[in-house]
């Protein structure tokens, strides 16, 4: 039993005040409250049916681009409140790099995850906080990466012995797009190929360098391709790393269907209101950000399928946006009449004599060995 959209995000992230507004009785909220923390669920047990449903729906479609499914992989920061024994503050995306978030290892441990997961068609697509390196360190061998404008790398072969002096030991360098330093100018890498192609009026140029390893790797190391799109619809090139033997318009296809994984965390933290979470237990500062993603995919994809609503009379040309959506269930009651499983049912338990809410999610402290 969950608050309907939009009444946590009127509580500023408060999931009490949330599931009080939602029409609940106060023994529901305090049992929906308990079940967040403490309940027996997890996540998979969710996005499994519920990824069956978008799939039997047949209105959601899955890209394949030169024969790879394109895995979108990214990192989102929830706000708490300041832990016990954090050494830092917490992420708050207003105050930007002024609060920095939690340090630890969630890309790597991201990453790793995802090249675990990953079937032999999938093309893990990430932006410029997954660096090449760290795509190599943990194994990745089908990837699309953004990179910085600033980015070098090395040829994959040593340059030929002129015949006098110390053989060569160290690759040439690569520079996809010119740079300054110190108020000098310094010139691009010549292309190993060139690509043009058009759609509609505009023509797409791009450059790629073959055959490349990292700047501070041997020779023998992992390869891979650079490939510079110049769009003139765009102010700046599109800069990408793959190891994979595509075309350039397949792996611009994949980065761009990367774009949309910046939905959920959008839906879910700005829409539903969890950008701000007021939890204290360990538990529940993992599960609520899940429970969020969750139901942000979900008004995300119903926002998309149904027709869209306006908001008032000013809204003539609505779009199928999931703050639409947000604000028309936000003015419907919550449904006490929708059908449950079999296996659910009313627990009739005397709890009165038991601590409530953020109290009854406290554990007492494990004894201390005698």
């Amino acid at each position: 039993m969950n608050p309907s959209p939009g009444t946590i995000a009127r509580n500023g992230g408060a999931v009490i005040p949330g599931l009080s507004e939602a029409d609940l009785t106060d023994a529901q909220a305090r049992r929906t409250w308990a079940a967040l923390g403490h309940g027996a669920w997890i996540s998979d047990a969710l996005l499994r049916p519920w990824r069956q449903q978008v799939e039997q729906a047949g209105q959601w479609q899955a890209h394949t681009h030169g024969g790879y499914h394109p895995v979108a992989v990214d990192l989102t920061g929830f706000w708490p409140p300041r832990l016990r024994g954090c050494p830092t503050t917490h992420y708050q995306a207003a105050a930007g790099n002024v609060l920095p978030a939690i340090p630890s290892g969630h890309c790597r441990r991201l990453l790793r995850e995802a090249v675990t997961r990953s079937a032999p068609d999938d093309a893990l697509v990430v932006d410029r906080e997954s660096g090449v390196a760290l795509l190599h360190e943990v194994g990745a061998t089908a990837y699309v990466a953004r990179l910085p404008k600033n980015f070098t790398a090395r040829r994959a072969t040593l340059p030929a012995y002129g015949g006098r002096g110390r053989p060569p030991t160290r690759c040439k360098i690569v520079r996809p797009l010119p740079c300054q330093r110190q108020g000098r100018q310094i010139a691009a890498t010549p292309p190993d190929q060139v690509t043009t192609w058009a759609e509609g009026t505009t023509v797409v140029r791009t450059e790629a360098w073959l055959a490349l390893v990292l700047p501070d790797t041997h020779p023998d190391s992992p390869t891979f391709t650079v490939i510079a799109i110049h769009d003139p619809r765009y102010r700046e090139p599109l800069l990408l790393a793959t190891p994979l033997a595509l075309p350039p318009q397949s792996v611009r296809g994949l980065y761009r269907d990367r774009w949309p994984v910046e939905q959920i965390p959008l839906a879910a933290k700005q829409m539903l209101g969890a950008a701000r979470q007021f939890v204290h237990e360990p538990e529940t500062c993992q599960r609520l950000p899940e429970l969020a993603l969750i139901a942000g995919a979900i008004v995300s994809y119903a926002a998309a399928t149904l027709p869209a609503v306006p908001t008032g009379f000013w809204d003539r040309q609505p779009r199928p946006t999931p703050g639409r959506l947000r604000r028309v269930l936000a003015r419907r009651r919550f449904p006490h009449d929708f059908p449950l499983p079999v296996r659910l049912r009313e627990k009739r338990t005397v709890t009165e004599h038991l601590p409530k809410g953020f109290f009854g999610q406290r554990r007492p402290p494990a004894a201390e060995p005698v």
